[in-house]
C-alpha cells in the first residue's frame, strides 16, 4: 500500500543551506527508520537498486494570497539562505512497500513532539504527520494498490501532470530531461509492477500523445554533483481506438505518480510529480 506522508517540522536552530541537500535529508530519513528498526535502516541504506521510498526537499510553509495559485506548483529544491529557527516547514516521505510503513508505525503512533531530530547542525521537532488528503496539502494521501486500480477512470483520456522538482531519465550512459511518454509511463509502469503485485499486461503505450506542455530545464546542485532536469506542466491525451481496460490502466499509473515519482534520484527529492486532473 503506497503512503504519501507529510511531516510538519519546526527547527529549533537555523538550518544552513549546506544541510538542505538531498544527501542530508536522505540521512535524516535513515535516522527515523533506524530509531525504530536499526536492521531495516541498515538494509535500506545498503540497497543499491531502486529504493521503496521517495523524499521531497524541505519546504518552508509560505502564506499565499487567497485565490492566487502559486506559479506552476513548483517546489523549492535549493536554499541560498538559512531557514531561521521557529520557521514552520514540511517534508514529504512516500513509502511504496507495506513493510516500510508497518516498520515505522511505532514512530507515527509514539511521536514525541519534544524529541529533537538532527539535520546537519540543526535540531528539528516533528509537530505532526499528515497521511490523508488535506485542502491545503495535496501531497498527503494513502490508497492500497487495489484501490488505486479499482478507482481509476476507464473513460478519462486527458492526463495532466505537475512536475514539481527537476526530473530526468536515464537513457544508456546519459540522462535526458525531456519527459517523453516512454520516459514517464515506463518509469511509472516499472515501479507499479515492482511493488503493486497487480500486472498491467495490456498496456497501450502507443496510444499516449503529448497535447500540452509548459516545461523548462532547471539545475539542482550540491557539493558533489550537478543534476539537470525539467519542471513545469505537461498533458497527455489518449488517442485512437483504445479499450476501456487500457484507459483504466493508464489512469491507474497517472494516479500512482503522486506516490512514486518518475525518473532518477527520487529518494533525493528529484522527480516529484503529481496528477492535476
Amino acid at each position: 500500500m503506497p503512503h504519501s506522508l507529510v511531516l510538519n517540522l519546526v527547527p529549533t536552530s537555523p538550518i544552513y543551506p549546506q544541510f538542505l541537500t538531498g544527501r542530508h535529508l536522505h540521512a535524516l530519513f535513515f535516522s527515523l527508520v533506524s530509531h525504530v528498526d536499526r536492521e531495516l535502516g541498515n538494509r535500506l541504506h545498503n540497497e543499491k537498486t531502486e529504493k521503496a521510498f521517495t523524499l521531497s526537499p524541505l519546504q518552508v510553509v509560505r502564506s499565499q494570497t487567497s485565490g492566487v495559485r502559486r506559479q506552476e506548483n513548483i517546489l523549492q529544491w535549493e536554499h541560498t539562505k538559512p531557514i531561521p529557527a521557529g520557521t514552520p516547514c514540511w517534508w514529504r516521505i512516500s513509502l511504496l512497500d507495506d513493510t516500510l510503513f508497518g516498520s515505522l508505525t511505532q514512530l507515527w503512533l509514539n511521536l514525541n513532539p519534544e524529541q529533537p531530530w538532527h539535520l546537519g547542525s540543526a535540531d528539528l521537532h516533528i509537530t505532526s504527520i499528515l497521511g490523508t488528503p488535506q485542502s491545503t496539502q495535496p501531497w498527503a494521501n494513502a490508497y492500497s494498490y487495489a484501490q488505486l486500480y479499482e478507482q481509476a477512470s476507464h473513460t478519462e483520456r486527458i492526463l495532466t501532470f505537475s512536475i514539481t522538482t527537476p526530473t530526468a531519465f536515464r537513457q544508456g550512459q546519459y540522462d535526458t530531461a525531456l519527459p517523453t511518454r516512454d520516459c514517464i509511463f515506463n518509469s511509472l509502469l516499472n515501479r507499479w509492477h515492482k511493488y503493486s503485485g497487480i500486472e498491467l499486461s495490456d498496456f497501450a503505450l502507443e496510444s499516449i500523445f503529448p497535447s500540452f506542455f509548459n516545461i523548462r530545464t532547471e539545475i539542482a546542485t550540491d557539493s558533489r554533483s550537478k543534476f539537470i532536469g525539467c519542471v513545469g506542466e505537461i498533458s497527455y491525451r489518449l488517442m485512437g481506438d483504445i479499450q476501456p481496460l487500457q484507459i483504466k490502466q493508464i489512469n491507474t499509473l497517472a494516479d500512482f505518480a503522486l506516490y512514486c515519482g518518475v525518473g532518477r534520484k527520487t529518494p533525493m527529492g528529484m522527480g516529484m510529480v503529481r496528477r492535476l486532473y
